[in-house]
């Protein structure tokens, strides 16, 4: 398994080394703007999926381009996973809930992401990555986030970082355990951090009768997903296979989450970049002349 270093990533050493989360208070939390169903499609070879977060929503959410999630116990709907396929201009946050999938790619990565386990890769200016599932049967379940890069970063030379369960930060507070997959939260630090897009992205675990506050920067966009039980937030339950975005309230400064059941919950949070989008598929850059030239570099084999 081939892992670099990132001078914005902490070391597994200093994220599981992480200190006592602190208490923080949200005082004027942020309500539901609106609920977005997700749309079931398939990509790769077949693979059956939830889109939850689409091209319509990328001005909205920026910094962040798509979320898909897929979850079943029938080998045929993601035994043939994701063969050979290009990326450029983004990054890719894969968050494996159940299941096992093998990660090869041109920049010379290998991993195998697990039960629990997280992959964030950085396309930069091109990769050619296959995700292909390591098993036959039972259930495979998680989401992959897409995190736009600024237009500065697109054409960096790509990154890759597998974590395994154990080594992602997490903490408990009040009856929630919240894994801190990116960004920051309650004093501990995530896995990776970025510098332009700031993303927060927490798994939440909920014990029946708990809560979670967040505080969130008043300009960063921000959504939640429910995959187990139902959340409330500014009054508004929330159960599972919906998007919620939340309002951005000038006056807000953070988000409060109840559960009044045993519930898990994805929080997500980042600094919109306010750059031209350009996507053409695996290629999202900010002009139509660099997608022309990132599918040309594809098909020349100039792309990873």
């Amino acid at each position: 398994m081939t892992r670099t270093a990132n001078p914005t990533t902490p070391t597994i050493e200093a994220a599981t080394k992480a200190a006592a989360p602190r208490e923080e208070k949200v005082l004027s939390p942020r309500s539901v703007e609106r609920l977005v169903a997700g749309t079931a499609t398939s990509d790769g070879a077949g693979v059956k999926l939830t889109r939850l977060l689409s091209q319509p929503l990328q001005r909205r959410l920026d910094p962040f381009l798509m979320l898909d999630a897929f979850g079943s116990d029938d080998p045929d709907d993601y035994i043939a996973g994701f063969p050979d396929h290009p990326h450029r201009g983004f990054e890719t946050v894969t968050y494996m809930i159940a299941g096992r999938m093998k990660h090869q790619d041109s920049a010379g990565h290998e991993g195998l992401l697990e039960n629990g386990g997280v992959q964030w890769m950085t396309a930069g200016r091109g990769v050619v990555h296959s995700e292909i599932p390591q098993q036959e049967e039972g259930v495979m379940e998680g989401f992959q986030l897409w995190l736009n890069l600024p237009g500065r970063d697109k054409m960096q030379a790509p990154w890759y970082r597998d974590f395994g369960a154990a080594d992602l930060p997490r903490f408990a507070l009040g009856g929630v355990t919240a894994t801190v997959i990116g960004g920051e939260s309650h004093g501990i630090a995530g896995a990776v951090t970025r510098e332009a897009t700031e993303p927060l992205v927490l798994d939440l675990r909920f014990e029946p009768g708990s809560r979670f506050e967040q505080p969130l920067a008043s300009g960063h966009n921000a959504f939640v997903v429910v995959y187990r039980g139902s959340v409330t937030v500014g009054g508004k339950v929330l159960g599972p296979g919906r998007l919620a975005i939340l309002e951005n309230d000038p006056a807000a400064d953070g988000v409060i989450l109840e559960a009044a059941v045993a519930s898990k919950a994805l929080l997500v949070a980042g600094r919109p970049l306010g750059e031209p989008i350009a996507q053409y598929g695996p290629f999202v850059m900010n002009t139509e002349e660099e997608i022309y030239q990132a599918v040309s570099d594809y098909r020349d084999g100039r792309l990873g």
